[in-house]
């Protein structure tokens, strides 16, 4: 087959069968994405051009993360109530509003605050956003359909922050109002081109419980996939901040830092898309198990890296593979393991997760790497990644395990074969048992 041909069918096999409102929902994540200035470069604007200390930059960053917790609960909340699309384009209304008002805030006070509002709008769209692709995509495209969202946040990513270190020259007011105007833009499509995707539902029985947030926080093994997504999301978030300074004190310079950390989005750009299609059929266990690990010791081999750039650049490209393949195989999981009628609290709680790793994450190395050296740090995400790995391979085996059959009258318990148990035990969203492999449950994971 012709090279061209065959990247033909590649594209169509990409890209193919996934429904209209879907495209419209990664149009608008591209759209907020390309515009999204300001987090990026809110910390650099604190202190060169506002002259605020780093300490008060970082209590700017922590309120941000509060705000996003906050959220992640409250947003998943009303995305099952309100519904998708009215909690969707109420939050990028907020975020486009206190966007440009952070832009033209005055004084510590007014900052933090608005900044908090900022991080609190921005995060409410995560949960509607991840229900709505559950809502719209069949559970064997699933994995096919967070990837692409996640190809968008990252094209959208690497194009801004390229943009805006030069839209900056003409001052910081620039990029917030410009951010404001992409996620204005964002909220007018949704509202415009993506209907409301809640499922209708079902009539209450007398006998049947309610769900709500203490269902999802019962819930002893989403709970543990959380949990575990905490240990790995606590690991990604060195990615931004300790590297940094852990680069800096081994005599990397700022420009050579900046050619490192792109490598991440660039190789996200690049291979996101081959690399689920490699996935493709693979078990979804073996899935998590790798990415954690290659995640954990990615950032672990960190701790021989000297002073090379290069060898800097190697650890970066070893977990930004593993982090190509925990995104879309994770939300997936996630998709799968929540009732229908519950998408938004499920999706809110896993959420909460990076919140808390966001929140967490760079004050945890920061004091690891101030007190213990960068060997402590590095070896801590090997343990992190380890331990991540350890916890889907048990999840993964339990799942795996079929049920038997209640003993009658003296009989011994029947197993059922594992296929049987599958296609008798639908999960709620629709898709097989989680201890389906991955192409064939269609779950994606983020």
């Amino acid at each position: 087959m012709p090279v061209s041909a065959r990247i033909s069918s590649t594209a169509r096999e990409t890209l193919g069968g996934l429904p209209r409102q879907f495209w419209w929902l990664w149009t608008s994540t591209l759209v907020n994405r390309l515009g999204g200035f300001v987090v990026t470069f809110l910390a650099l604007y604190l202190t060169a051009d506002r002259g605020y200390s780093a300490s008060y930059a970082g209590l700017v960053a922590s309120l941000f993360g509060l705000g996003s917790a906050v959220a992640a609960i409250g947003a998943g909340v009303l995305t099952d109530r309100v519904g998708r699309r009215p909690t969707l384009v109420t939050a990028q209304l907020g975020t486009a509003v206190f966007t440009a008002v952070l832009g033209f805030s005055d004084g510590p006070v007014a900052i933090a605050v608005v900044a908090f509002l900022v991080g609190l709008f921005n995060n409410a769209s995560r949960p509607a956003v991840s229900a709505m692709i559950a809502d719209l995509v069949p559970a064997a495209d699933r994995v096919r359909a967070y990837s692409l969202n996640y190809w968008a946040i990252n094209i959208g990513f690497g194009v801004s922050a390229a943009a805006a270190g030069l839209i900056a020259t003409h001052g910081y007011l620039t990029l917030f109002l410009l951010d404001a105007l992409s996620t204005l833009l964002c909220a007018v499509l949704i509202f415009v081109k993506i209907p409301e995707t809640r499922p209708d539902a079902p009539a209450a029985r007398p006998d049947e419980p309610a769900v709500g947030l203490a269902t999802v926080f019962r819930d002893a093994r989403f709970m543990t996939v959380v949990g575990l997504n905490v240990l790995l999301a606590l690991v990604a978030q060195q990615g931004s901040t300790t590297l940094a300074v852990d680069m800096g004190q081994a005599g990397i310079s700022s420009t050579q830092y900046g050619l490192v950390i792109g490598l991440n989005g660039l190789l996200i750009v690049l291979l996101q898309i081959p690399v689920t299609r490699l996935m493709e059929g693979r078990d979804r266990t073996a899935l998590l198990v790798a990415s954690a690990l290659l995640t954990g010791w990615g950032f672990g081999l960190t701790a021989l890296a000297g002073s090379s750039a290069m060898f800097f650049a190697v650890t970066v490209a070893v977990w930004t593979i593993g982090e190509i393949m925990n995104a879309p195989t994770m939300m997936g999981l996630v998709a799968e393991l929540s009732p229908t009628h519950a998408r938004g609290r499920y999706q809110g709680v896993y959420s909460l997760s990076w919140s808390l790793a966001s929140f967490l994450g760079p004050a945890v190395g920061g004091l690891l790497l101030q007190y213990a050296g960068g060997g402590a740090v590095w070896g801590a995400c090997a343990v992190c990644g380890t331990l991540a790995a350890a916890g889907h391979l048990v999840i993964g085996r339990r799942a795996s395990t079929p049920p038997a059959i209640p003993e009658a009258a003296g009989a011994p318990a029947v197993v059922l074969p594992k296929q049987l148990t599958t296609d008798r035990a639908p999960d709620s969203a629709g898709g097989a048992a989680a201890g389906s492999t991955a192409g064939g449950s269609g779950d994606t994971g983020a």
